[in-house]
């Protein structure tokens, strides 16, 4: 679809409001996408507030999801595979996977997966017809909903195994102020996943603050 039209360009089922789905919600806001917030309980005065704010339906997960182009999975980790569970086949659907699993390690916080696994691929294997892309980790929810402030774009890896699906969630990432960079398959996610900790230990560790990115500068 060509984007001088004012067409809808896609159908975007976000499932989850906490705080990275609300920032999406809000990056999408005017870019022309349909949106629909997947919320368990989508008669909240929080779920309309948004829904009211960012121009947005509300639906259950399985009905957002089933009805959308595109999934985004907004979720803390351990919610995901219950949640992945009740939404179905999802099959051929591009489902972006925002998570990192993280928790605590013997003791310090940090992913519970690595090296030899990662999230981006447990997601993959539990929804084996959907077209799976790791990205949108890598940053705080404030720099999704807005980063148009800041003096260089910031990067956003994404991995996957489906080409054509990485090109549409390129344009996605660019509409909401990303530059776009492949890593290649979805056993990258095990690449992507820790350098999530290493803006986390920067932003909450170091003292750095939120509202910053990496960019790619050349």
């Amino acid at each position: 679809m060509q984007r001088g039209c004012k067409e809808m360009l896609m159908r975007i089922a976000i499932i989850g409001t906490g705080s990275v789905g609300a920032a999406l919600a809000r990056g999408l806001k005017g870019k022309r996408h349909g949106v629909t917030l997947g919320a368990r309980d989508p008669a909240s005065a929080r779920v309309r507030a948004l829904a009211d704010e960012t121009a947005s339906a509300v639906a259950s997960p399985s009905d957002a999801a089933a009805a959308a182009d595109l999934v985004i999975l907004a979720l803390p980790w351990n919610a995901v595979e219950a949640a992945v569970a009740e939404l179905g086949e999802l099959s051929g659907k591009i489902v972006i996977d925002c998570t990192n699993p993280l928790g605590m390690v013997d003791g310090a916080f940090g992913l519970t997966l690595g090296h030899t696994a990662s999230g981006g691929e447990a997601v993959q294997r539990w929804l084996p017809k959907a077209r799976v892309v790791k990205t949108l980790n890598q940053v705080g929810a404030e720099i999704m909903a807005q980063n148009a402030g800041l003096p260089h774009r910031p990067a956003m890896l994404m991995a996957g195994n489906d080409a054509a699906a990485k090109t549409l969630v390129a344009g996605l990432l660019r509409d909401l102020g990303f530059d776009p960079l492949d890593a290649g398959d979805i056993t990258k996610s095990r690449l992507l996943e820790p350098f999530a900790l290493v803006w986390i230990n920067q932003a909450i560790a170091r003292g750095k603050g939120r509202d910053w990115a990496f960019a790619a500068i050349s």
